[in-house]
Parts: structure tokens; C-alpha cells; sequence
């Protein structure tokens, strides 16, 4: 429990303190962003993709779905599809105005919303997951490093696009969020077959958010970094 707490308390901290950080907002992009690319990169290829192999198997032997042939699959690309579409729906809100025009301030308002809401989902459902974790190092250490990681360049793109927004409200949201779904986790407990799918439905998240991130061009990524991140997680993760 202890543990817990402490990473609870890392994870929220990124949140508060990361936007902060001057340093990352370099053009081209910062090396530490790419190298903390690389690690979420890395930790969904050599780990999360094995877990949702093991998700399908318990969601087989304890249901709800036992009666689809991929459900594990098909709750990831659930979780792909929903936060896509919620970052489709907040790019909709700016493509509406002219671009010979300012968005107004509501609209960016309205997009700013639909950025936290979503990421505030995807923050809960984390916090949730960490009380369901094998919280023995150096197991759940990866899965803090790889998150913090992972929140650091979250929180590197919404500070972009939305600065003092997301300082003055969006940062504070998004920490809460997290304890709120640590909290809830350990207020109720659910079956073995549910946390298969809430982890699948979360790593199709994790999938999207680290490759918007990564892949774009105007993000001006750095491979050397990106590699060697990913690079490093892969061998902590094979050797571990």
C-alpha cells in the first residue's frame, strides 16, 4: 500500500510540475520528450501487447464476454477508437472557424474541456489499474517509470495547445484525477474479467496517445532519442 501511494503521489505530480518545464518546449523537440517517447513506445510493444494475451485469457475463463473469440482485442481497439474519436471531436471545435479568423474564446474553451475530460478518463482508469497490479518490484516500478513517462509527453502537448488553461485549471484536473481513480479502486472491487478489459480498453488508449504524440511531423521528433528510449525500455523490460 505504501508503494502505491508514493507512485499515486508520483503520477500526480508530473502533472503539476511538467507543464513547468521550460526546458521541453525546444524546437526541434526536446530530446528528453523523444527519449520518454521511446520508453511508452517500448513498454506498450514489450509489455502491454504480452499483457492483452493474458487479458484474453482470464476474460475467456471468468467471462463477461466469453462468448466473443477476441474480446481482450477488441476492448483495446474500443479504447483506440474512444479516445480517438474524443480528439477528432475537440479538432472539429477549431477546424469549425475560418482560418482567416481567431477561434473564439468559447470554442477554445470547449476543446480545452474535451482534451481534460477525455485524458481525466484515461488518468482514473490508470490510478484504478495501479490498486490491481502486481505491486512487487521491479514490476510496478516499469509500470510507474513507463506512466510518468508517458504523462510527461501528455502533458508537453496540452500545455501546447493550451498554455495557461492548462496551467491554471487543466494540470490540477488531470493529478486529481489520478488519486480519484486510486481511491475508487480500492473502495470497490471488481472481478478478474472486468480489470482484463479496463487494462485492454486503456492499452488501446496508451497505443493512440504515444503515437499522436510520437509520429506527427510538426512534432519535429528526434529518432536517436526516440530509439534509444525505446531501446532501453525494451532491454530493462527483457532482462528484468
Amino acid at each position: 500500500m505504501g508503494l502505491q501511494i508514493a507512485f499515486v503521489i508520483g503520477l500526480a505530480a508530473i502533472h503539476l510540475y511538467a507543464g513547468k518545464l521550460q526546458r521541453l518546449n525546444a524546437l526541434p523537440r526536446s530530446a528528453w520528450l523523444s527519449f520518454a517517447g521511446g520508453v511508452s513506445v517500448g513498454y506498450v510493444f514489450i509489455h502491454i501487447f504480452p499483457a492483452l494475451s493474458d487479458a484474453h485469457q482470464t476474460i475467456e475463463e471468468h467471462g463477461p464476454l466469453v462468448y466473443l473469440e477476441h474480446n481482450a482485442y477488441i476492448a483495446a481497439l474500443l479504447g483506440l477508437g474512444v479516445f480517438y474519436g474524443l480528439e477528432q471531436v475537440a479538432k472539429q471545435h477549431t477546424r469549425r472557424d475560418r482560418p482567416q479568423t481567431v477561434a473564439s474564446p468559447q470554442r477554445l474553451k470547449g476543446v480545452f474541456w474535451i482534451h481534460i475530460a477525455s485524458f481525466s478518463l484515461y488518468n482514473a482508469l490508470i490510478g484504478y489499474l495501479l490498486v490491481y497490479r502486481d505491486n512487487q518490484l521491479p514490476e510496478v516500478a516499469f509500470f510507474f517509470l513507463a506512466m510518468g513517462f508517458h504523462f510527461l509527453v501528455n502533458d508537453h502537448g496540452l500545455a501546447q495547445h493550451h498554455r495557461h488553461s492548462y496551467l491554471a485549471q487543466g494540470r490540477w484536473v488531470l493529478a486529481a484525477a489520478v488519486v480519484i481513480g486510486w481511491l475508487v479502486g480500492n473502495t470497490f472491487e471488481v472481478t478478474e474479467a472486468v480489470i482484463g478489459l479496463l487494462y485492454a480498453f486503456v492499452a488501446g488508449g496508451l497505443v493512440l496517445n504515444v503515437l499522436k504524440e510520437e509520429l506527427p511531423e510538426d512534432r519535429h521528433s528526434r529518432f536517436w532519442p526516440f530509439a534509444a528510449g525505446a531501446a532501453t525500455c525494451a532491454a530493462l523490460l527483457s532482462f528484468s
